[in-house]
């Protein structure tokens, strides 16, 4: 006996070592266990409710059954009054009560009078011998009165008004059906009629008795959901809190181990990380605090380039002088660009753009840009038109939306040939807005789809022009300040397709 106690003690201690090595597993199982149970006590209830309305209906039938069977034994005895009025020579205007005709007969079967001009059917065997009161198919009944007998045809549908024959029959000894409710189901309870061979059978209504229990069925999942999600929520956020304790644990324990030596050496390596991102934020800093610095020189490169070009204090002379201040020119803008899209990159990653969330007519913003790149679109002979555009506000900057489309059209026509076609769309989405733009252009490989938006990387294409490699990479850093994003989607040699997603502005 101790022997089984001590396997038993160490198969748990075992179970539980095992338990706090895996805390997710462990959570997992028990969250398991737990709706299990839930939806196993939810089902077991579930299913004594649906017994208890079926047996609550059925008592209610059964009670049903002795009001219709009390009904047609009534209209029966009502019947028989009239039969025995008759009999004695009074005068019987049954028609009211559904009587058809009253005939009389004696006991050897031959009729003797009727209500009906003297015409009776014949009287059935077992109304002759058997002398008590019967009842018979087609709606006959028949009964012995003094040294006659009685029969009274009449329509089995009058005997039991029609609200209480809903889902009922009236049969006889035999089985024959008297009348019967087209819903009448078997299964019912049954009930004779009170001094009458007549059985009263109702049958419940299913439907109507588990109309309550089907409309409770979402308390049940209620049961079984509510406290499911509440405690893997709760669990989530304990393992959560758990796991950070243990790291923060297991932790101190490693740099307690750890030797002194090995310790300055892992602080010397804090130190350095923590130092290389002090100096990448001061390098981006720099970089953005340059602007005015390196834009003043080139402003004035170009602007005396131009001077010479245009000749605006007379010829200057030699035809190379014009070309050289025609190069120096091109060069200087160049350069200027370049520099820019650097310092707004710069700027951009820095935090130092300024961003200013508003509702944006994103439609009028894309017509506007489309129309800026109308004249060069047209130079290179290239389609630039607007497609469908639907209005729709977006939670933005106008400027930087603005920005960001002029990239993707610029990049659009840089990759497209002459001949070829750029469309901007503007969709409104559940959630979103999407500005698109879609050229027939070269197109891009996986590869390079994957490396776009990379600073300064470009992508040469024969007969195309393209720039520092700086006008994606910006664009899609403005897009996420805004909350957004740029999408590409793209084949070699069938266009691309370039979408800025922007969250919808409240209505």
């Amino acid at each position: 006996m101790a022997q089984a106690i001590t396997i038993g003690s160490a198969f748990i201690a075992g179970v539980g070592r095992a338990a706090t090595r895996n805390i997710r597993l462990t959570v997992l199982v028990c969250i398991v266990l737990i709706c299990g149970s839930f939806g196993a006590a939810a089902f077991l209830q579930m299913q004594d409710d649906k017994l208890h309305a079926l047996q609550q209906a059925q008592f209610y039938e059964a009670e049903r059954a002795q009001d219709v069977a009390a009904a047609a034994g009534a209209s029966l005895d009502r019947l028989a009054a009239l039969g025995r009025a008759f009999a004695d020579g009074q005068t019987v205007g049954g028609a009211a009560d559904g009587v058809k005709n009253i005939a009389v007969f004696d006991f050897a079967g031959l009729a003797l009078s009727s209500m009906k001009n003297d015409v009776a059917e014949a009287l059935p065997p077992e109304a002759i011998w058997n002398h008590a009161p019967d009842v018979f198919p087609g709606g006959r009944l028949t009964f012995p009165y003094g040294d006659k007998i009685v029969a009274v045809d009449f329509d089995p549908k009058a005997l039991v008004p029609a609200r209480l024959i809903a889902r009922a029959a009236l049969s006889l000894r035999n089985g024959a059906v008297l009348t019967q409710d087209p819903a009448f189901e078997t299964g019912g309870a049954a009930v004779r009629a009170p001094g009458w061979p007549v059985l009263v059978r109702t049958s419940v209504d299913g439907d109507a008795a588990l109309s309550a229990w089907t409309g409770s069925l979402p308390l049940y999942l209620f049961v079984i959901l509510g406290p499911a999600l509440v405690g893997a929520a709760l669990a989530a956020v304990f393992v959560r809190e758990f796991e950070k304790r243990a790291k923060a644990a297991d932790a101190i324990r490693s740099l307690r181990s750890t030797r002194p030596v090995e310790a300055k050496l892992l602080v010397r390596l804090a130190a350095a990380e923590r130092l290389a991102v002090e100096d990448a934020r001061a390098k981006s800093e720099f970089i953005a605090h340059m602007s005015h610095e390196l834009r003043t020189p080139l402003n004035a490169i170009i602007g005396f380039s131009e001077v010479i070009e245009r000749g605006f204090y007379g010829t200057v002379g030699h035809a190379k002088y014009i070309e050289y201040a025609h190069d120096i020119n091109e060069a200087g803008k160049n350069l200027h660009n370049k520099i820019g899209d650097i310092l707004e990159f710069a700027n951009v990653e820095a935090g130092r753009y300024p961003v200013n969330a508003a509702a944006v007519d994103v439609v009028a913003v894309a017509q506007e840009c489309t129309q800026e790149h109308v004249g060069r679109a047209f130079s290179r002979r290239i389609t630039l038109d607007m497609g469908f555009m639907e209005a729709g506000a977006a939670v933005a900057d106008p400027l930087a939306v603005k920005r960001v489309l002029t990239a993707l059209i610029t990049n659009a026509l840089a990759y497209t040939q002459e001949g070829g076609q750029v469309r901007m769309e503007v969709r409104e989405e559940e959630a979103a807005v999407v500005a698109r733009v879609i050229d027939n252009g070269h197109g891009f490989t996986a590869d390079e789809k994957a490396a776009a938006g990379q600073p300064f990387r470009r992508f040469d294409r024969p007969g195309s022009m393209t720039g520092s490699g700086m006008g994606l990479t910006i664009a899609m850093s403005l897009a996420r300040r805004m909350g957004g994003a740029v999408r590409l989607g793209s084949l070699p040699g069938e266009g691309t397709l370039a979408e800025l997603r922007l969250p919808k502005a409240p209505e």
